[in-house]
């Protein structure tokens, strides 16, 4: 959940009751119909007849969406940042534009209102608990902030604090921001999206229980005990409660900074953290869902990879694994037909969109399949499959009445998938998918080699 470019200067108190909140929505309404008001008045004077989503969509509006929401934090800025990274291509790109603004954008909340939290949690005298306490958080997120914090014994700790009324405003702010995603006219009204907002209702819920996550991080640590390419912090049980995690500090630098190490430590963290997810989901049963770069460290001298924020921490159902298992395998043996129907089967992909455009799916298929098969490791650094995918995509994106949503299971597993990509791709690594992949599942040695 760490953001290391967090605006330490841009501290604003965080709404805490029902009223307030609504209130900023309502403040957030009226300003985009003001600037559609005024965006649509000096198109209408130089000839042009807009379309209700090109008035929503300026960058006026979005500014003032992506800030007003910054403000606010809580439920509402997490749903903008789960949906942004989460849909990808499949959302209009105006759209995906207002949204991926809130990745690196937050604000502080003033020491004040920290003071007021942690007096709520332990108590009047709760400095005297430490030997230090950094007021300037290290670290921020959507629905939290990160203090280092010095024991009396001399321990460093970090303390993550929730924004007071994050856990009473879930509800509200999740069917506010889908009212905001209705009206902007982009997303078809056939689209069933009440599965996602319910789930993403209830998994905003569990991470904002921080005794639930500080359980959920003891039993990564245990499931990863031994594995020194790995490390988790230690809870720090005695100062944890529901709306505070403290947790041990430890050392690293974002993980973005190994796109200068040699590609060999590039590789192998790379090849760590994608063994991991197929470990989640094969082994394990639990999965992190969340991909955030900023979950993960890595420490120079030892090379070791620091996992972070286990609140989006989820078990994976049995009949996600098995989805995951029959589009490797088709994968594995190269089956290009096996891999459309078992994706349809599977509802990774809608079967009308299948249809409709069965040629553009294959031609995906296709291009994605031959770069996997190259020989040698797969190198994310060559996107040279990319934008063959993203053109064919675009008759899939435009189809509004094919538009498909997957089960919610698959949704979350597919966003730490897609998340690890993203970081492969950023840090150029080469790694052995098929071999990874093929082991995860146990195929035979001959699949994995594409024989």
């Amino acid at each position: 959940m760490a953001n290391d470019d967090f605006p330490a200067a841009r501290g604003r108190a965080v709404p805490t009751g029902r009223f307030a909140r609504l209130s900023g929505f309502g403040r957030l309404a009226g300003g985009v119909a003001g600037g559609m008001l005024a965006e649509g008045a000096r198109r209408l004077a130089s000839g042009e007849r807009p379309q209700l989503s090109d008035l929503v969509l300026t960058p006026a509006n979005a500014t003032r969406v992506a800030d007003r929401l910054s403000h606010m934090r809580g439920a509402a800025m997490k749903l903008g940042q789960m949906i942004s990274m989460d849909a990808g291509d499949v959302l209009p790109p105006e759209l995906s534009t207002i949204l991926s603004r809130l990745r690196n954008q937050g604000y502080r909340m003033p020491p004040q209102q920290l003071d007021r939290v942690l007096r709520g949690e332990w108590g009047n005298d709760w400095r005297r608990r430490f030997r230090q306490f950094d007021a300037t958080p290290i670290a921020a997120a959507s629905i939290g902030q990160v203090h280092r914090a010095t024991l009396p014994d001399g321990r460093l700790l970090a303390i993550k604090v929730q924004y007071p009324g994050v856990r009473d405003s879930i509800d509200a702010d999740v069917d506010n921001v889908a009212t905001l995603l209705r009206i902007s006219n982009l997303l078809p009204s056939t689209l069933d999206l009440k599965p996602l907002l319910g789930e993403a209702k209830r998994q905003l819920a569990e991470e904002a229980d921080y005794r639930r996550e500080g359980t959920q991080m003891q039993a990564y640590a245990a499931r990863l005990n031994g594995d020194a390419r790995f490390v988790v912090p230690d809870l720090y049980e005695p100062l944890t409660t529901g709306e505070v995690l403290a947790m041990s500090y430890v050392e690293g630098e974002p993980v973005e900074s190994l796109s200068d190490a040699p590609q060999e430590r590039r590789d192998a963290v790379t090849t760590a953290l994608i063994e991991l997810v197929l470990r989640e989901i094969f082994e394990f049963g639990v999965m992190q869902t969340d991909p955030n770069f900023a979950n993960y460290r890595w420490q120079p001298a030892t090379g070791a990879i620091v996992l972070l924020d286990f609140g989006a921490a989820r078990t994976v159902p049995a009949t996600t694994a098995d989805a995951y298992r029959s589009l490797i395998e088709a994968g594995l043996a190269r089956d290009r037909n096996r891999i459309r129907e078992t994706a349809v089967a599977t509802g990774f992909l809608g079967a009308a969109a299948a249809e409709a455009h069965r040629p553009a799916v294959d031609r995906m298929i296709a291009a994605i399949d031959d770069a996997m098969n190259r020989s040698g490791p797969f190198d994310f650094g060559d996107r040279a499959f990319a934008p063959v995918v993203r053109e064919e995509a675009k008759a899939l994106v435009a189809d509004r009445a094919t538009w498909h949503v997957p089960d919610v299971e698959t949704l979350f597993v597919q966003r730490k998938v897609s998340g690890t990509a993203l970081l492969a791709a950023r840090l150029k690594a080469r790694v052995d998918v098929r071999g990874l992949a093929s082991r995860a599942i146990g195929a035979s040695p001959a699949l994995a080699e594409g024989s």
